[in-house]
């Protein structure tokens, strides 16, 4: 059992779970992921890791599908029965010279410790981080920290510049400003975008895939992906590829294979969160006062 030591709400239905993994927290490294069960009957899914001390790590996780809501709506104190990791290769790090740091929505706080990594690796950090409005920015304070400079956009102008990452990035391109790697992370459609702006100008740019997984070792298939047209699997040969090799056609394919059984997953979890939380070890603080509120 992992414990939850801390839970925190960055912005609309995103939120920061640290846990207690300190085998997991001193092997880390920028990039790497975990796969986490919550509870026996659940489903294993891959999230990377935000950060790390010497004994937590950090999740950032948004509410989309049933196992995210779960984790979200756990609490300090809860329990997560599995978290495997460090899983995957960690980001390359090397002093490029200026690195472009891309995070979009969520996808901010994988950009982030990558971004950070890079800065201390000698590079110039330009970051851009976005999000539909200003409730989906996370966190900013955070990455300006580890940034030369920080750009930020929301598209529909609420916080920052209104406009999309790309359209930032752009500017800059067409400003002359020498960009040696663009690394970017966020919603597939986002990471298309980038690498299509940058393919002209033939600047290496990097993308972090997160396609459905189940073990995180090669052994299952779920994850594999296309890369410059042979098979990868993103667990074991990623989750970092070239961006201009990324077949992101069948990306999203594979990702909507299981849109139905997932849809209906969520259906019945929001109708009746309390199985799901009880095998989670989940303590209901209303029922440790009132205990014939737990009663059935």
């Amino acid at each position: 059992m992992y414990p939850i030591v801390e839970r925190r709400e960055l912005g609309k239905h995103v939120v920061l779970l640290r846990i207690r993994a300190p085998r997991i927290a001193r092997k880390q490294k920028a990039g790497q992921f975990v796969i986490v069960r919550v509870h026996d009957h659940g489903e294993r899914i891959p999230l990377t890791i935000a950060g790390s001390d010497a004994d937590t790590i950090t999740l950032v996780i948004q509410a989309i599908g049933k196992t995210t809501k779960l984790l979200c709506a756990l609490s300090t104190g809860d329990t997560i029965l599995d978290v495997v990791g460090p899983l995957g290769k960690p980001s390359e790090v090397h002093r490029y010279g200026t690195v472009v740091v891309i995070g979009g929505g969520v996808g901010t706080a994988i950009a982030y410790p990558t971004a950070r990594a890079m800065k201390e690796a000698g590079n110039e950090v330009i970051s851009i981080i976005g999000g539909r409005s200003r409730e989906l920015v996370i966190l900013e304070d955070e990455v300006r920290a580890v940034s030369n400079e920080l750009i930020v956009t929301t598209d529909d102008g609420s916080h920052g510049r209104r406009g999309l990452v790309t359209n930032a990035l752009q500017e800059m391109i067409d400003a002359g400003r020498k960009i040696d790697l663009v690394l970017a992370i966020g919603p597939i459609p986002m990471m298309k975008a980038v690498a299509e702006t940058t393919r002209p100008h033939g600047i290496k740019t990097v993308v972090s895939l997160n396609p459905i997984m189940v073990d995180g070792t090669g052994m299952c298939g779920g994850c594999r992906v296309l890369v410059n047209g042979k098979s990868q699997f993103a667990c074991v040969d990623g989750p970092e590829f070239d961006a201009h090799q990324v077949d992101f056609g069948v990306l999203v394919q594979r990702n909507a294979m299981y849109h139905h059984t997932e849809k209906e997953a969520l259906r019945a979890f929001d109708h009746d969160p309390v199985p799901d939380l009880a095998r989670a070890g989940h303590v209901c603080r209303l029922t440790e006062q009132y205990p014939e509120a737990g009663s059935r």
